[in-house]
């Protein structure tokens, strides 16, 4: 049974019964307790249900953002590939800015032997992530921690003091996560950390959004921006038929 089969049996279930277990679940269709869980995950993301302790129930409207730890399980092969697409595009002697997200946090893992980066985050994960790079010496460089006040739950800093300090720098590039993107607009969950995406953006000579698909079409929250102040957007599949030219290079990863 492939996923798109399992996901069809856990909704059919789901439909049935009110509440699915995840032990219930992973003994009906055979497979491991963690492969039900990630599908969970993945249909959470899709609207599709809402995960409890154990389980699921339908799906339940919130515009609250999952919890980084949570969202790291979701569309987690794409976010790589999509992550060592941006690492590619990285030179040697460069000022980059990484935002808070899913996908950002893994380019760090997909660097090798680029030399001289400046790294300006207010991710707490990916700062640690690239202080390994540097550990293993798969980089040479500098990380610097932006000041502000952190966000436990997304492992972000924040802030109008984040904002302020951000506009001294003058990046290369900006590497920028979303909640959402349409064909105008990129949107984020929580309002602080998308004026810090934002200050990133205007701070920067190229301007680089990560997105899996499961994102687009999707408004959260706040708005960071227009798409146009966007340079490239790197994706998993190919920029939506109905989406008109924007003036941005779109790359869709295999």
């Amino acid at each position: 049974m492939n996923k798109e089969e399992r996901h069809l049996q856990i909704l059919n279930q789901l439909e049935s019964q009110e509440k699915i277990w995840v032990a219930e679940l992973a003994q009906a269709l055979d497979v491991t307790p963690e492969t039900i869980r990630r599908d969970l995950a993945e249909l959470e993301v899709n609207e599709q249900l809402t995960r409890i302790h154990g389980g699921a129930v339908p799906f339940i409207q919130t515009q609250k953002e999952m919890i980084f730890e949570k969202k790291m399980s979701v569309h987690i092969d794409e976010k790589k590939q999509i992550a060592k697409r941006a690492a590619a595009i990285i030179q040697h002697g460069e000022t980059i800015a990484i935002d808070v997200g899913t996908t950002t946090v893994h380019i760090a893992d997909m660097l090798d032997n680029v030399q001289g980066l400046t790294i300006v985050t207010n991710s707490l994960s990916a700062a640690s992530r690239f202080n390994l790079a540097i550990e293993e010496q798969r980089i040479t460089g500098q990380i610097i921690m932006l000041p502000g006040i952190t966000n436990p739950y997304q492992t972000s800093v924040k802030g109008a003091y984040t904002v302020e300090f951000l506009k001294r720098f003058s990046f290369n590039r900006a590497f920028i996560s979303c909640g959402g993107v349409t064909n105008s607009s990129i949107y984020d969950f929580d309002m602080d950390e998308s004026l810090v995406s934002e200050a990133m953006i205007h701070c920067s000579q190229e301007s680089i959004l990560l997105t899996d698909a499961s994102k687009l079409d999707k408004k959260s929250l706040f708005e960071i921006g227009p798409l146009t102040n966007i340079s490239k957007v790197i994706c998993n599949e190919a920029k939506p038929s109905h989406w008109y030219e924007n003036g941005y290079e779109w790359i869709a990863v295999e």
